[in-house]
């Protein structure tokens, strides 16, 4: 049986979103060096007070003409310079005290060094993750639909 797209993560658990647009002084690699000291901190002094996992991705650039409804664009002109700081918590409250904790506070001051947009976090309640089907599974699954679906 396939299992929760984030090992551990509760139903009712949140998950806070930050976007970063990198101002033009700064790499990529700016971005990696100093989220990966801050993602260490927070799986350091946080993974026994909330914290449940997390993943960084970076803007490539391409736009899916199958998925948006607003035009055929060919590139993001964000390529290359947005990203997304992506945290999976227990509980809002748990991720808010994460915040004041003084070893966190100067690692993410060096995050928003990079960052032209300032920072928003927004919190969103999970409202369903999955991870995908097996091989059987998924066999299983279009059988189902066959017999049953209307």
């Amino acid at each position: 049986m396939a299992g929760s797209l984030i090992n551990n993560f509760p139903h009712d658990g949140v998950v806070t979103i930050n976007r970063v647009i990198l101002k033009p002084e700064y790499s990529v690699d700016d971005l990696q060096e100093r989220v990966a000291m801050l993602c260490e901190n927070v799986k350091t002094y946080h993974s026994t007070t909330g914290f449940v996992g997390g993943f960084v991705s970076l803007n490539s650039g391409a736009v899916s003409n199958e998925g948006s409804t607003v035009g055929q664009a060919v590139e993001s002109p964000l390529k290359g310079k947005e990203a997304l700081i992506i945290t999976f918590w227990k509980s809002f409250a748990e991720h808010e005290e994460s915040h004041k904790s003084e070893t966190f506070q100067p690692l993410f001051k060096d995050v928003l060094a990079l960052c032209e947009n300032g920072n928003e976090e927004v919190a969103y309640e999970m409202l369903w993750s999955g991870a995908a089907y097996d091989v059987e599974e998924a066999k299983a699954a279009q059988q189902a639909k066959e017999m049953y679906a209307a």
